[in-house]
């Protein structure tokens, strides 16, 4: 809105008017205010859920500490939303496709992880919204995504061409002179890095490109459903969802600076993708607002996001990563999300392959998802293939060593645009 106004008001000659038009102060801007709203107001929020007593139903699951968090206050992840929407509303240049899609996927998943807590809390069903639902309201927002991204005549790429000069023995990087709609992707560890989805169904002739985004399409569904339901599971312990969805904000951040801008997009050998620089406001709010429910969150949590927050965090980072082309990073960038993904069906799988095979269940980890493994004491009774650590870690440290594993991940991820 105010990016709107100051824009008119810029043609007025009004002194300082014409800041609004740079990104880096939008982005400055919308990173503060999402702070103020997120450490501020959120105190606010936090009084008045535990004032409507609404508080964590806690499962006792044998953990150091488990129980204390019971009755801690629930569904925080309104103030990680308020925080997020606000500041969009205010900084961003809401004509531009992809921010009104990121708005929407907050809002989206933001509703149906409200509803799932409401029925936890109030309907006092600890099942929440059944799975279904979950699974129908993340393929919708995939569908509305990818249909959206096939159909807008706002979202195209400048397709990227390395042309070697045999006499001097360099390489130039041209972009070709229109933009385009196109199927194409960034892939990593490999020179020639763009992946056209067209090309798993070249024998379709004519039709590979319809194909191709039909397969996009069902791609999309697939990451969003994925990541949203990873930061779900990953929402275990104090600070740990929040603080490593941050991190894979800022790195997000980057990577649409840099798809944005062609000089930049040039030197990375990486497609010029027109309009993704705006998204760099968005990632600044969605910074600000995760850093600043982090104060309530760190351990001990003084409030926790619930699937309203969970579900919202994961869908945004997947969204946001196949706007800007780089979803083929996710397992990387996503690598804390991915892996405690795999240790749930991992340990699923093996345990009923166990049982159906020796008549007794068998497990893998000690408890999953795998944070809760650390948690629990080896060689206690348990019956897993892993029982190391033998004793149980602080919840504190497991946090942080998971963050400072995502901000090694987050380092590969943006290494690997010139590692190939």
């Amino acid at each position: 809105m105010l990016y709107h106004l100051f824009q008119y008001l810029d043609q007025l000659d009004l002194p300082g008017a014409g800041m609004f038009k740079y990104i880096s102060f939008r982005s400055a801007m919308a990173l503060i205010t999402s702070l103020f709203l997120s450490t501020i107001i959120g105190r606010r929020i936090i009084d008045k859920l535990q004032y409507k007593q609404i508080g964590e139903i806690i499962r006792n699951l044998g953990l150091e500490g488990q129980m204390s968090k019971k009755g801690t206050p629930t569904m925080g992840g309104v103030i990680i939303i308020i925080s997020v929407i606000i500041p969009c509303l205010l900084f961003a240049k809401l004509t531009n496709i992809y921010i009104l899609l990121m708005l929407i996927t907050t809002l989206w998943l933001g509703a149906i992880g409200f509803a799932d807590d409401y029925i936890k809390v109030f309907k006092k069903d600890k099942e929440g919204l059944h799975g279904r639902f979950k699974i129908i309201g993340q393929v919708g927002l995939g569908l509305i995504v990818g249909l959206t991204l096939y159909l807008s005549p706002d979202v195209v790429i400048r397709e990227n061409v390395q042309v070697i000069d045999e006499k001097d023995n360099t390489t130039e990087v041209l972009y070709m002179p229109e933009n385009i709609k196109s199927t194409q992707t960034t892939i990593p560890f490999l020179k020639n890095n763009n992946f056209d989805y067209a090309d798993l169904v070249s024998f379709m002739g004519d039709h590979a490109q319809a194909a191709g985004w039909i397969i996009f399409v069902l791609i999309t569904i697939f990451i969003v459903t994925a990541v949203s339901n990873g930061a779900n599971l990953t929402d275990g312990l104090d600070g740990l969802a929040t603080g490593s969805s941050a991190i894979i904000g800022v790195t997000l951040g980057i990577l649409a600076y840099l798809s944005g801008h062609i000089n930049y997009a040039s030197y990375l050998n990486i497609m010029y993708i027109p309009g993704t620089e705006e998204l760099v406001v968005f990632a600044s709010a969605f910074i600000g607002a995760t850093i600043g429910f982090l104060w309530y969150n760190a351990y001990p949590a003084q409030v926790f996001m619930g699937d309203t927050g969970s579900l919202t965090l994961g869908g945004i980072i997947a969204v946001f990563a196949i706007i800007i082309h780089k979803e083929l990073l996710i397992p990387i960038l996503c690598g804390v999300f991915l892996v405690e993904n795999l240790s749930v069906v991992l340990q699923v799988a093996y345990f009923k392959y166990t049982k159906k095979k020796y008549g007794e269940g068998k497990r893998i980890f000690k408890m999953t998802p795998l944070h809760h493994h650390f948690q629990k004491e080896g060689n206690a009774g348990i019956d897993a293939l892993i029982q190391r650590p033998l004793r149980a870690i602080p919840e504190s440290k497991i946090v942080v060593r998971f963050w400072i594993v995502s901000i090694i991940l987050a380092v590969i991820t943006i290494v690997t645009l010139k590692i190939r």
